[in-house]
């Protein structure tokens, strides 16, 4: 593989990867900026958590090359496990411990010497809010507060790339806003992210740029705006006072779908700017006065059922 600039914490290349006859990777192409946030979406089964665990160096692949932290995975795979924290879909924390004991255990294996390790616990349990709870048996901390511990754990040996595969399922709305706020808080320091997330409102929120997984394969990339914009519906919603107005615009936009009762005219388009440039230019040349406008898109959503033709769960709510 050539040489990857410093912008890029992960490359990946053609990754392919089988269980028995299974194809579960085939042929995956990543690409994830230095301190950003990069999210990984697709449905059960797409092959998300097996390519987190190939990139952390945890299984091996059956074809193609990986870098991360600018080393290759199979033959500098100390280099890479040094550069990283995995943060997995269960938590590492141990119930028998106290929360304090949970850190003090992971500086251990990180051989922090006894001034290193009691200045690492303090800071992170301070950062985590967890200090009033630091002597506290973990079994005894709530979903949002164990989450937070087994981040904080995975944040003792200073990691510059950060694998947090579904790090939010099963917590409540606040307790995800409190992980999204330390998620925003390590790319500030640098920290490059990568998510793996079924929760399609916490990739739009938080990623730089997402890429949609499929039977294997990515079949969509690029920021959350880009992907909404790529999918037709979209449309730019133009209000009017008045009747006279309505029907002015109706015959420069034949195309758009018009409300007579809500005196409004949808007009197909993207809601780029240079479309917006157009469409106002249009007016103006027509002398068409309007009196509000507002640019509609499709959500993540509709982006994940139409790549993939499965619903999302808040799309299976409403059915």
């Amino acid at each position: 593989m050539a040489s990857v600039p410093s912008s890029t914490a992960i490359v990946a290349t053609g990754l392919r990867k089988s269980f028995g006859d299974k194809a579960v990777l085939d042929g995956l192409d990543l690409e994830v900026g230095t301190g950003t946030v990069f999210a990984l979406l697709g449905p059960n089964g797409a092959g998300k958590t097996t390519a987190v665990r190939i990139l952390s160096t945890l299984i091996g692949f059956d074809g193609g090359q990986a870098r991360v932290a600018g080393h290759d995975v199979v033959t500098e795979a100390d280099a890479v496990r040094a550069a990283i924290g995995v943060t997995g879909q269960f938590s590492a924390v141990d119930n028998l411990l106290t929360g304090e004991e949970n850190l003090v255990l992971m500086a251990d294996l990180h051989h922090l010497d006894r001034a290193q390790r009691r200045r690492r616990v303090a800071a992170l349990l301070d950062r985590f809010d967890l200090t009033d709870a630091a002597g506290k048996l973990a079994s005894t901390y709530s979903g949002g507060m164990r989450r937070k511990l087994d981040l904080a754990m995975t944040l003792v040996g200073d990691p510059r790339v950060i694998f947090l595969d579904e790090p939010t399922t099963g917590l409540d709305p606040r307790s995800r806003r409190i992980m999204w706020e330390i998620i925003r808080s390590l790319t500030a320091d640098g920290v490059t992210i990568f998510l793996t997330t079924q929760y399609l409102a916490e990739a739009d929120e938080l990623a730089d740029r997402i890429a949609v997984l499929d039977r294997g394969r990515v079949v969509a990339a690029g920021t959350a705006q880009e992907l909404k914009r790529g999918l037709p519906g979209g449309h730019v919603r133009l209000r009017f006072a008045d009747a006279t107005g309505l029907a002015a615009a109706a015959v420069v936009f034949p195309d758009a779908s018009r409300d007579d009762e809500a005196l409004t005219l949808a007009v197909p388009g993207d809601g780029g700017v240079h479309a917006l440039k157009a469409l106002l230019g249009r007016l103006e040349q027509a002398a068409i006065e309007v009196e509000d406008l507002s640019v509609h898109t499709p959500d993540l959503d509709d982006v994940f059922f139409a790549l993939t033709g499965h619903p999302t769960a808040r799309q299976e709510a409403v059915r």
